[in-house]
């Protein structure tokens, strides 16, 4: 294929790519609402429930609107050459070509966010706070913004300038080298991400003695599951939205409560949800996706190391000469369908893991605190309780609601 054939398989990639998102986010939102169903009476009545179609419609729009335009200036920058015209401007002024690339990529990820941030803001401010979800501040919304800036540059470029040295000193075989640095960086996030990352956004605070930690910790011995790193994080300085999670190995694992969490839940509801938590450590769930994480990556790799000296790539995004960054944007293109089938994958192997977690809470704690504790998080977050079946099959990293309210009860 010429370089003229793969612009135009690109740009027939990125249109099928949101034309089928945008297809399954409308069977998604035009889906009935339905009655409420008997399990959620308690909890759920006809207004929540329009309520919760209302905000799935805001966002359904949100999305909609936002991912036309960013649609339509990929198509615009592939169709008349933009992304080779940035490259020719940069090489102007830069020889290097690893600092070439570095700069390249800062210009792109720049112009990309200050479009975005106005849609990000009217998100949080408009959308998120009409329906009482946001609890953020400008202030955080744009300390947030920069606190995120310098972790692209210290991580995520370092990162990059570690793939493109590889690149450019080694060759075609700079994937497998690279790979185990990524894989080494995986590890090693999950091991430090509360201890290292996630205080520069939040504050953590060791669970204060109390029934509530008393009870967990009973259940963790009651389970032979070691567990001193109990954490509550502030995050209803930003949402109302709850959550919990796990991370780390050994010594290092953490549990993980937000705050919100422990507000709107009853001691035996918080046990239930971390027995859940606890239940993939025990199915190994956390090591299997972490090694399932690292395979995929390599995939990726490789798959690159074939396109990545391809002068034809750089042609067809608008360069005149062979480009690493540009092959690497149009790489990410190409690799788009392929990404969505592989996370369709993870995304069937995450339900089932789900699955065998709220199977484990249920046999070692008790199936009625945690169904009660789904049951006030969905009604809370105003989730669709309803989805389509071709949504969740492609989007769902968790079964929905009620497919996991069947199986507790």
């Amino acid at each position: 294929m010429d370089a003229e054939g793969l612009k135009y398989l690109l740009l027939a990639v990125i249109s099928f790519n949101f034309l089928f998102s945008k297809w399954l986010n409308w069977l998604n939102v035009r889906r009935p609402t339905g009655d409420v169903p008997k399990t959620l009476e308690q909890y759920l009545n006809r207004e929540k429930l329009l309520n919760s179609k209302a905000y799935q419609l805001s966002n359904y729009r949100f999305g909609l609107y936002t991912g036309l335009l960013s649609f339509i200036l990929t198509f615009l920058f592939i169709y008349f050459g933009f992304f080779g015209w940035v490259d020719i401007w940069l090489r102007e002024y830069v020889d290097d070509p690893i600092l070439l690339s570095l700069i390249y990529f800062a210009v792109i990820f720049i112009g990309s966010d200050l479009i975005s941030l106005p849609f990000d803001y009217y998100h949080t401010f408009t959308i998120e706070e009409n329906y009482g979800f946001n609890k953020s501040t400008p202030k955080i919304f744009f300390m947030d913004k920069l606190k995120g800036y310098m972790l692209s540059i210290v991580i995520g470029g370092g990162l990059l300038w570690v793939l493109l040295w590889l690149i450019h000193r080694i060759g075609p075989h700079f994937w497998w080298q690279f790979w185990l640095i990524a894989a080494l960086f995986m590890v090693l996030v999950n091991l430090f991400y509360t201890a290292w990352i996630l205080p520069l956004f939040n504050r953590l605070s060791p669970l204060e003695p109390s029934e509530l930690k008393e009870m967990i910790m009973r259940y963790a011995k009651s389970v032979d599951f070691s567990l001193d790193n109990i954490f509550v994080i502030d995050g209803s300085k930003r949402s109302s939205k709850a959550n919990a999670f796990f991370s780390g190995f050994g010594r290092k694992k953490k549990v993980v409560l937000y705050d919100t969490l422990i507000e709107q839940h009853t001691p035996e509801e918080l046990v239930a949800v971390l027995a859940h938590e606890v239940g993939h450590f025990k199915k190994k769930h956390i090591i299997w996706g972490m090694v399932v994480g690292i395979l995929q990556v390599g995939i990726l790799l490789y798959i690159l190391s074939l396109f990545i000296f391809s002068e034809k790539m750089s042609l067809a995004l608008g360069g005149t000469i062979l480009s690493v960054h540009l092959n690497i944007i149009g790489f990410t293109m190409l690799f788009s369908p392929i990404s969505t089938l592989l996370g369709i994958g993870m995304n069937i192997l995450s339900r089932k893991n789900e699955f065998e977690a709220d199977a484990f809470a249920k046999e070692t704690f008790s199936g009625p605190p945690l169904a009660e504790a789904l049951k006030t998080l969905s009604v809370n977050t105003l989730s669709n309780i309803n989805p389509h079946p071709w949504y969740v099959f492609v989007n769902y990293s968790h079964p929905p609601l009620l497919e996991r309210l069947e199986k507790l009860e």
